[in-house]
């Protein structure tokens, strides 16, 4: 168990370094990058039947005991997040062969490709806030260098927002961190657990609560604090942006919800208020700026933030239903979200352009790419009976449960936003005619590339095809995930147990 809870950081580390060795050969590298993703995905998918079989799971790295030394676990949440991060790492590692140029492989974008799987997959397996930060600095890296590989101008902008404001968030953590560990001596999150429970002054529980809501929530892309996002994802190729909407902020989204169920008191009213309130206004202002967009990869990354919204609310709501909805949620938006985006960057291989009024025509060009986006973004929009349909649902009863009329209402609404913003790129890219200029005619993709692109986008929509059609062990799954977070007695008792391994 020891080296199987280390294998997602230190064998994408590995292949990293591999993958960096042979930068100057692209070939080598790519097949190298390719078959850590799948060692990858074997890793997480052994992990998840552990701890779907025995629960909690946890070692203690060195034989050092816990809470003194580095603690390793994994719960449902984390073998899920686990799982769905070694899915995107494969398919857009497979994409990655056909939509990334051969100078920013010999800049080495095959080992910082794996060095942010790394940091991604350290983030769900850690066990204690230090760790978690030097995970997210190691994706703040990784993400940094993809954003400017090819040095473009254009890149150069969006990544100096980018890194600005990702600053911040590590400075309001580090604040965080010390503060905490001045208040308990430790930082250990089971731990952390017992020990905030038990502190008296509140005004500092609450102040320590809304330092990590800033800070997770720069990482989330939560509203006010998601200006970075819009004006950084749309300037890397396609397969970089693919992989930063389908992980990175969901990774601070697991961070607020490891936070606030397993650490924090439950009864820390305000963080509660000030969650449900970002979350609402991230839905509505995500969707809006979705909706006044007519650019193909824009109106998806501001979809990603209005989504971001949906997967707080749960958290905030915070009951079982509620929380088992954002697990629900998390699962079908990182699949779907990838996936669009993917599909995103094939249509402007095709067309030559993200803009709507330079594309159109690719339902007669390539019914399976039309067939693929139809699935995935009315999936996104929780069109019945896709998996979309039911995290919403989930969600929206939730609330009603708990007599929040005016959240169940925003809710719909962002939903019938979605539904509108999606059929936009629907009517315009696929559905109309092909533009008549010679210079916008579509392009016919060769083979090879013809299956290097389509083949992860099919998988992927199979999967959310499954997840709408079957959803019920995903349902059950969520809700076991969710019983465990507000009670995470077995998560402690896994940390803490003597000789946990």
């Amino acid at each position: 168990m020891d080296w199987l809870l280390a294998l997602p950081f230190l064998l994408p580390i590995a292949v990293g370094l591999l993958a960096f060795s042979a930068r100057r050969q692209p070939q080598l590298a790519r097949v190298i990058s390719l078959l850590g993703c799948v060692g990858l995905l074997l890793v997480a998918l052994a992990i998840f039947v552990q701890v779907v079989t025995l629960g909690p799971v946890a070692t203690q790295m060195g034989n050092w005991p816990a809470p003194f030394g580095i603690t390793l676990v994994v719960d449902r949440l984390s073998a899920i997040m686990l799982l769905l991060a070694a899915l995107v790492g494969t398919s857009v590692a497979v994409f990655a062969q056909a939509d990334i140029d051969l100078h920013r492989e010999t800049l080495g974008f095959q080992g910082f490709y794996q060095l942010l799987l790394a940091g991604v997959c350290g983030s769900f397996v850690t066990g204690d806030l230090f760790n978690l930060y030097v995970w997210f600095e190691v994706m703040l890296i990784a993400s940094f260098a993809l954003l400017v590989l090819g040095g473009e101008r254009e890149q150069l902008d969006g990544a100096i927002k980018y890194v600005a404001l990702n600053l911040v968030s590590t400075l309001l953590m580090l604040m965080a961190i010390g503060m905490i560990y001045g208040l308990t001596g430790t930082l250990n999150m089971a731990a952390l657990h017992q020990a905030l429970g038990q502190v008296e002054q509140r005004a500092a529980l609450q102040l320590l609560a809304v330092l990590l809501i800033a800070a997770f929530g720069i990482k989330a892309a939560l509203f006010p604090l998601y200006f970075w996002l819009p004006a950084s994802y749309h300037v890397p190729p396609v397969a970089v942006t693919a992989v930063f909407a389908g992980l990175l902020t969901k990774v601070g989204v697991y961070a607020l919800i490891r936070t606030f169920t397993l650490i924090f008191p439950a009864d820390l009213s305000v963080a509660r208020e000030l969650l449900l309130g970002a979350a609402l206004l991230t839905m509505l202002s995500g969707v809006l700026g979705a909706a006044s967009q007519y650019e193909f990869r824009r109106i998806l990354a501001f979809h990603i933030i209005s989504q971001i919204g949906f997967l707080v609310l749960g958290l905030a709501l915070y009951s079982p239903l509620a929380l088992a909805g954002s697990i629900f949620y998390m699962a079908h938006n990182i699949i779907a979200k990838t996936n669009l985006l993917l599909i995103s960057g094939t249509a402007r291989r095709m067309a030559g352009s993200f803009e709507l009024r330079k594309i159109g025509g690719l339902y007669r060009a390539s019914p399976l790419l039309a067939a693929v986006f139809f699935i995935a973004a009315f999936s996104l929009a929780g069109f019945p009976p896709l998996s979309g349909f039911w995290a919403k649902l989930l969600l929206v009863t939730a609330s009603l449960d708990q007599a929040a009329y005016w959240v169940a209402a925003v809710a719909l609404v962002t939903g019938a936003l979605t539904l509108f913003s999606m059929s936009k790129i629907w009517s315009e890219a696929f559905w109309k005619a092909s533009p008549q200029e010679p210079s916008q005619k579509l392009t016919c993709l060769p083979a090879i590339e013809r299956v290097q692109r389509m083949a992860p986008a099919v998988v992927l929509v199979l999967i959310t095809l499954l997840l709408g059609l079957f959803p019920q062990p995903l349902i059950e799954f969520s809700e076991a995930a969710a019983a465990e977070l507000l009670d995470p007695t077995a998560y402690v008792a896994a940390v803490l147990a003597p000789g946990a391994q």
